[in-house]
C-alpha cells in the first residue's frame, strides 16, 4: 500500500452520494502545483467516506485549500464507448481543511473533519 500527502484546492463543490449499501461517498477533486512552479496544476481526486463524505458536501466549497492524506488505489470502469479506463484515487485517511476563498464565508474554528 502506498500513503501519498498533499494538499491543494478543490474545484468544485462536493456532491453526497450514497453507494447501492448505504455508504456514503464523495470525490473531492483537487488541484495542486508545486510551490513556486509555473507548470500546470496536477489533477487529484480524493475519495472521502462515511463521516468525512457527509462534512466535506455540508462544509467544504470550491477553491477552498485542503490537505489530504491516504492510500493511493486504482479503478477500473468501462466508458460510454466499451473500453476499459482505469484512474489512480487517493481514498482518504485525513483529511484538514483552510480557510475559504473570499466571498464563501468564514470557516468555523469549533468544526473539525472527523478521521474515518
Amino acid at each position: 500500500m502506498l500513503t501519498i500527502t498533499g494538499n491543494g484546492r478543490l474545484t468544485r463543490k462536493p456532491e453526497l452520494r450514497e453507494t447501492t449499501s448505504g455508504a456514503k461517498v464523495t470525490t473531492v477533486a483537487i488541484a495542486s502545483s508545486r510551490r513556486g512552479s509555473d507548470d500546470d496544476p496536477i489533477y487529484v481526486d480524493l475519495v472521502l467516506w462515511d463521516v468525512q463524505a457527509a462534512f466535506a458536501a455540508a462544509h467544504l466549497v470550491k477553491g477552498q485549500m485542503v490537505t489530504f492524506s491516504g492510500r493511493l488505489e486504482p479503478r477500473q470502469w468501462t466508458d460510454r464507448d466499451g473500453n476499459t479506463r482505469t484512474s489512480i484515487e487517493v481514498q482518504s485517511v485525513e483529511l484538514e481543511y483552510g480557510a475559504k476563498p473570499r466571498g464563501a464565508g468564514a470557516p468555523d474554528p469549533a468544526e473539525e473533519v472527523p478521521a474515518s
